[in-house]
């Protein structure tokens, strides 16, 4: 995985272990950039919408904006031979489209964080404050990606693993399981 063609998404429910595991992904990486989708967003500082806020259209057209942004950096990331590890929440299809179009032709890499629910709230509730994201649409956000990505990418559940378990997982299997899938969406 440790070449600068190569995209590595992270991506599961609020709770899963995005952030700390695309650190510990990236530490492990000769030449790597975290990508971190939430504070791409909180770039905007004033009039920024969260993703699930309202106005509901102007929330999509920040998380658009938010993903527009993260292609471009991890497409420059990537060119200049630095793998980058995208931290974000890809909800549905649509999305993970626009992913895999807008970082073509470099080869993309989905590893979706699949802990149980019960396992995203607990450690979520472990979370240092600030960092808590209360969310109630577990089920239908797993059902939706379930749906929309089917057998594309690595679903790594990660319920009975540390992070620095599953961080050392992915880096060791990742470059054979998690682009799974990919070719048919250029087709």
């Amino acid at each position: 995985m440790d070449n600068g063609g190569c995209c590595l998404i992270v991506t599961g429910a609020p709770g899963s272990g995005k952030s700390t595991v695309s650190r510990l992904v990236a530490g492990r990486l000769n030449r790597s950039a975290v990508l971190n989708g939430d504070q791409v967003n909180r770039l905007v500082v004033s009039g920024r919408v969260g993703p699930l806020d309202r106005p509901a259209a102007e929330a999509a057209r920040q998380v658009q904006l938010c993903n527009e942004n993260l292609c471009a950096l991890a497409a420059n990331f990537a060119d200049a031979g630095i793998t980058p590890v995208i931290d974000w929440i890809i909800p549905d299809r649509a999305q993970l489209d626009f992913y895999h179009l807008a970082l073509s032709p470099r080869r993309v890499l989905l590893v979706v964080l699949a802990p149980s629910i019960d396992a995203c709230r607990h450690r979520n509730a472990e979370r240092d404050p600030e960092d808590q994201f209360f969310f109630e649409g577990y089920e239908s956000l797993a059902a939706e990606m379930r749906r929309g990505f089917g057998t594309m990418g690595w679903w790594f559940d990660t319920t009975a693993l540390t992070a620095d378990e599953t961080a050392a997982r992915i880096v060791a299997e990742a470059p054979r399981l998690a682009g799974h899938g990919f070719t048919r969406l250029s087709q």
